[in-house]
């Protein structure tokens, strides 16, 4: 247990450090580049997400979940993984005339072809972060992050003050993936054998590659609204929608990320003791919903000032996106905890099922909100999540006998909470004071509000973290 909490603690503090720096970068950036600068970014990366799934092809996660994988496995996956990447990069390269043709715009080919090599840089780290994770040295992560963000925060600023455009923020992107990679591999001790197994890959792949096709249906469709936007509608529509998801996604990505990858390989090393599984797929619903719901609340009732405050005025129609998307975002540890519970058990057949079933019902949502507006299409992001949680969760009414519902009134009173605390913040907006002197009330006020009900009310998560916290405490003094 000491291990576990010592390893999400250091990958929290790399998602929170990284995070951070990014989000400072981003206020930086938003100042000093257009709306369309972004929207030209997000029209490019709906490609090279989709395309980075492959990068991965579930081997990854399989590496982490296989019992006894050695030197043979990785090495193997690792050449595996790099072929596999010049492929698509070759395949990006030819196609990018293609892309800017779709968007009318020939601007965009040699965007996708500089930006696409960050597909082959990620082939060369993939494996190390799979020996980081199987072996739980989190550590390693905190320094190849750190440093990769760091240096492109400052690349990426600069170009931007230097008048790049959309380029800064090509550098960026690029930058910080080989920086984070060579990092990586001066900290991490592993290296690839010479050594191949075609069988041992392919055991692997019969494992990953229902995971592959579970991600890439993921992506696709995650990208897909991108893609829409920017074909039906404008590139500044792109940017607010992608803006009102950025942010929300920041804040929930460092806490969800950090659970995630502790999580599964945790939930592997105890994968024939179920009862154990399930209690803790029931703490880390629990205690990440504690944690998430009142980061999410707060930032959805005061999401105008802060709007205001950090990213200038021109930003303000990114608002209504960021209160859709924090609702949508509290809800991902039900998802992440149910999800990581299944592949620890190793059904990744079950997984791609769900997947399946999750995508035909968010894409018939979305057909039918896109010719609505981008608004829309948002909000039937929220029904599509909430479709999600309960087709996610199906499964584990049998396989942990833990079901929705079970979940649920273990999550209400967090969620309860949050909200009284949230509507307690906004009202703090009626009273008209400049944006700086409202969020300096909002916020104390807000944690506040949430501590002490937490307190009174003797919420478990709350009694749980804070006996863990000063546990931690009492090891380090």
């Amino acid at each position: 247990m000491k291990s576990t909490i010592s390893n999400l603690l250091w990958r929290f503090a790399e998602r929170c450090g990284s995070q951070g720096v990014q989000f400072v970068v981003s206020i930086l950036l938003a100042r000093l580049l257009t709306p369309e600068n972004y929207g030209t970014i997000a029209l490019v990366t709906v490609f090279t997400t989709i395309l980075q799934v492959f990068v991965d092809s579930g081997l990854s996660t399989a590496l982490v979940q296989k019992k006894n994988a050695n030197d043979l496995d990785f090495s193997s996956v690792f050449y595996f993984n790099i072929l596999v990447c010049v492929i698509l990069y070759v395949a990006i390269f030819a196609a990018a005339p293609a892309i800017a043709l779709f968007y009318n715009d020939i601007t965009l080919v040699p965007v996708v072809r500089v930006l696409s090599l960050t597909i082959v840089v990620s082939g060369v780290r993939g494996i190390q972060q799979s020996y980081v994770s199987r072996n739980m040295l989190f550590k390693r992560f905190f320094f190849s992050t750190l440093g990769g963000t760091v240096v492109s925060a400052i690349f990426g600023v600069g170009m931007a003050y230097a008048g790049f455009g959309v380029w800064a923020l090509v550098v960026q992107q690029l930058s910080n993936v080989i920086v984070g990679t060579i990092i990586l591999w001066v900290t991490v001790k592993w290296r690839p054998q010479k050594m191949f197994s075609w069988k041992r890959l392919q055991r692997l792949l019969s494992f990953g590659w229902k995971l592959l096709v579970s991600s890439l249906l993921d992506t696709t469709y995650n990208n897909l609204c991108n893609l829409i936007i920017g074909k039906l509608y404008s590139s500044s529509d792109l940017a607010y929608y992608n803006q009102g998801d950025k942010l929300p996604k920041t804040v929930i990505t460092n806490i969800n990320t950090s659970i995630d990858s502790v999580l599964l390989p945790t939930m592997s090393s105890a994968q024939d003791d179920r009862v154990r599984v399930r209690s803790m797929t029931r703490r880390a619903i629990k205690t990440s919903i504690y944690i998430m719901a009142p980061l999410m609340m707060g930032l959805a009732f005061c999401a105008e000032p802060i709007v205001k405050l950090v990213l200038t005025e021109k930003w303000l129609p990114c608002v209504p996106y960021i209160r859709i998307f924090c609702f949508t975002y509290m809800f991902w540890p039900i998802h992440t905890a149910n999800l990581n519970a299944i592949k620890a058990m190793g059904r990744s057949d079950i997984f791609l099922r769900l997947e399946i079933v999750k995508k035909i019902v968010g894409l018939l949502l979305l057909l039918i909100a896109m010719r609505i507006s981008v608004l829309a299409m948002a909000y039937s992001m929220i029904i599509s999540s909430v479709a999600g949680q309960i087709i996610n969760s199906w499964p584990n009414r049998k396989l942990l006998q833990y079901n929705y519902l079970d979940q649920l009134r273990d999550i209400f009173p967090s969620i309860l909470l949050a909200v009284i605390m949230g509507v307690c913040v906004w009202g703090v907006s009626l009273l008209d004071l400049k944006v700086g002197v409202t969020l300096l009330i909002q916020i104390p006020l807000g944690a506040f509000i949430y501590w002490v009900g937490s307190a009174l009310f003797r919420f478990e998560s709350y009694e749980y973290l804070k006996k863990r916290v000063l546990a931690l405490f009492k090891i380090a003094t």
